[in-house]
């Protein structure tokens, strides 16, 4: 059965045993059934052996081989556009690798079932796996453009390049769609290996080029929710426009206490006010913050509509709030000279910035102005005369919070919390949606005097509840990756930096000495943004496990109940705290959904993230659409195998393909993350200024293409 000069006896013994065409045998029993000559027995021994390192057979206590027993794992399929993709497990750190052809019918996001190859296991290679079964699908609905092929059928193409396939649309099911609509289909026939999915028009969105359809896209892609359920809608008409005597019965009054917003120009949902002043040589500052949990109540339609949103999305040219407008800028927004509802953290802070006394209280409050961090910043920095006069008596206040401020942020710096200075990119859009100017958004005095201050009642909410034992919603930071921090130091080493990391641990102080040394130089914004890649995501938990970032023990999101879930349920807490309502019943209620409750609030906000990224992405690329054959200085901001990003001075990224550097052939030094041209010996580094020529554009992937000037 067996030849002498056969070439592969491993997949000849694998599939012998996979087909079952044998019992489990002993080793001399395998090679007289193989009909192995007595001359080659080693080398079957040697085929054995290496079968058992690969976990493909196994051998049991008595000698005999057979075929290992295969597991199968569950998780989660993350398709890329090559039509590769990985597979998620919860609990492990590592991934599992799976290749096109093993893939089956597998989608981006779905639930599968998989089997480990065991040969991957090999010391040095990934996990690799092949999908087995799909468990659970993640989407049944699809965004894309239909493509008219035939009189008879149609393909829609969709702009989520995770899914790889178009999808066949049979002419009767085409909505009457044309070429070039932005449609929604659902998924009728998943397809196989060798059968397009198919599927039928449900939704017309518009046509690509109408303004609009391109945001609209995004947030039908990423299942948005738009327009609120008419519930909820009622629930929000029946709400006064009016703060009742009955809502202000029992709170302190502190409509006679000077306090402002401080926000941008085009903020309507006010959730913060600040007051302060001077008791001896202690400062009395307070953080007030909308009640929302007064118009919200829990397990409400509205409660349950915002729980299921989890967050405020803020795209390019629109929001999409977690509260309907007559709540989020109506009454719950502390607009200046209306009396509202608040939740107000008052601390005395001393002059080192300790927070020696605090109370938690419900108020009544009357903001006296609605500041803007331009007119604020203008005031402290500039010394505007004219605006000094128009808010002369408030500008005392200003002055001692910029003190006070000074105080915090020293504090913070000495115990190493790290202050990403990253200017966000500012989009200005024209009436129909087209981007006319995009630059970075940058912070100022005042922007980072209302970070200090929200910051601060945010660590004193979280310290307070902490030791109380009570059930609570905490953000945490967990400590950075260190293979993700050994990149970043190759990286700074470009510019003459360095960091300290013991036992591949860093401390958060090292990485604050870092961006100090950067400041105000040409590579800040990018050091910055990549320090910030290389650590992990901050999280919700119930559990209060510190927050490397900030350097603190104790963190909570106290400041934006208007926008953020998390929030509105702490305030909830807080509440029941204060009116001593936080018997054993109610902590046990608190015990059983508060763990879903961050979970689900994680969950939004990494979604709204990515649309909101994805958003931003598509305006850059339709910003740079007509700047073809342009020229610009950019800072290399990435290095791959298959090319360069370089990121320009107003944050558009773009990629220089390897293909298109031209005079050698270059190759990806991954020790040294360098493109180094193999004849020249030419090198691209991290963080090098190059000039770029705007080479192409495409709007659908959200991509832009640069060539080397």
């Amino acid at each position: 059965m067996i030849q002498e000069n056969f070439t592969d006896r491993k997949k000849l013994i694998l599939h012998l045993m996979k087909e079952e065409l044998y019992v489990p045998m002993k080793e001399k029993e395998l090679a007289i059934f193989l009909q192995v000559p007595k001359e080659n027995r080693e080398s079957l021994r040697e085929v054995l052996q290496q079968l058992l390192d690969e976990k493909e057979i196994q051998i049991s206590k008595r000698g005999k081989y057979s075929i290992a027993d295969k597991k199968t794992l569950q998780g989660v399929f993350v398709a890329t556009q090559h039509g590769y993709g990985f597979v998620e497990v919860e609990g492990e750190e590592e991934d599992y690798f799976v290749a096109e052809k093993n893939v089956d019918n597998a989608m981006h996001g779905d639930t599968v079932e998989f089997e480990p190859i065991a040969a991957s296991y090999k010391r040095g290679k990934r996990k690799e796996a092949v999908v087995v079964k799909v468990l659970e699908r993640a989407t049944n609905l699809l965004v894309g453009t239909f493509d008219k092929a035939k009189n008879r059928y149609g393909f829609v193409i969709p702009d989520n390049h995770r899914f790889n396939q178009d999808i066949f649309i049979p002419i009767e099911k085409s909505n009457g769609a044309l070429d070039g609509h932005k449609v929604v289909v659902e998924i009728t026939d998943y397809g196989s290996r060798s059968k397009s999915p198919e599927g039928k028009v449900v939704e017309i969105l518009g046509h690509i080029n109408d303004p609009g359809v391109d945001v609209l896209s995004i947030i039908k892609s990423y299942d948005l929710p738009v327009a609120f359920p008419e519930r909820v809608m009622n629930q929000t008409a029946r709400i006064s426009d009016e703060v009742s005597e009955a809502d202000m019965a029992g709170r302190t009054d502190l409509r006679n206490v000077t306090m402002v917003t401080i926000d941008g120009e085009d903020t309507k949902d006010l959730d913060d006010a600040v007051s302060i002043s001077m008791e001896g040589d202690c400062y009395l500052l307070g953080v007030h913050i909308a009640d929302v949990t007064n118009y919200v109540q829990e397990n409400s339609a509205l409660d349950r509509e915002a729980l299921g949103r989890g967050t405020s999305i803020y795209l390019a040219d629109r929001v999409i709030p977690m509260l309907p407008h007559r709540l989020s800028n109506g009454i719950c927004s502390l607009n200046e000279n209306q009396d509202r509802l608040a939740l107000s953290c008052l601390m005395r802070v001393d002059k080192n910035g300790e927070v020696i006394d605090h109370e938690i209280v419900e108020t009544v409050i009357r903001t006296n102005r609605r500041m803007t961090y331009t007119a604020v910043n203008a005031i402290l920095e500039d010394d505007d005369e004219e605006l000094k006069k128009e808010y002369e008596e408030l500008v005392p206040q200003f002055y001692l919070m910029r003190d006070l401020a000074h105080i915090l942020r020293e504090k913070r710096k000495k115990r190493g919390s790290i202050d990403f200075d990253i200017p966000e990119t500012k989009l200005i859009l024209d009436k129909e949606g087209h981007p006319i100017e995009i630059r970075p958004y940058e912070r100022n005095t005042a922007t980072k005097l209302i970070e200090d201050f929200m910051l601060l009642a945010n660590e004193t909410i979280a310290e307070h509840f902490f030791w109380q034992e009570l059930p609570f919603v905490y953000r945490t930071h967990e400590k950075p990756d260190p293979e993700k921090i050994k990149k970043l130091a190759a990286f700074i080493r470009n510019f003459g930096y360095g960091i300290k990391i013991k036992n591949e641990e860093i401390h958060p102080k090292e990485l604050q000495k870092l961006l100090a040394r950067i400041e105000d130089t040409p590579e800040e914004a990018l050091i910055s943004r990549l320090t910030l890649r290389s650590m992990q995501r901050a999280s919700y938990s119930t559990e209060c496990t510190g927050h490397f970032g900030l350097a603190c023990k104790y963190y909570c999101h106290f400041t934006s109940p208007i926008r953020r879930y998390p929030d509105l349920q702490i305030h909830r807490i807080i509440k029941d705290g204060i009116r001593g309502r936080l018997k054993e019943a109610r902590i046990e209620h608190y015990h059983k959904i508060l763990g879903e409750v961050a979970k689900q609030s994680g969950s939004r906000e990494r979604l709204a993230d990515e649309a909101e990224r994805e958003t931003e992405k598509l305006k850059k690329a339709e910003y740079m659409e007509d700047k073809i054959g342009e020229i610009y200085t950019g800072v290399i901001s990435g290095i791959t195998n298959w090319g360069i990003y370089v990121e320009l001075p107003n944050t558009i990224e773009g990629l220089v393909h390897v293909s298109k550097i031209t005079g050698d052939f270059y190759y990806y030094d991954e020790n040294s993350y360098e493109l180094i041209g193999e004849a020249s010996g030419r090198r691209y580094k991290l963080g090098q200024t190059v000039s770029v020529c705007v080479n192409g554009v495409d709007k659908a992937s959200r991509s832009v293409d640069f060539v080397l000037a």
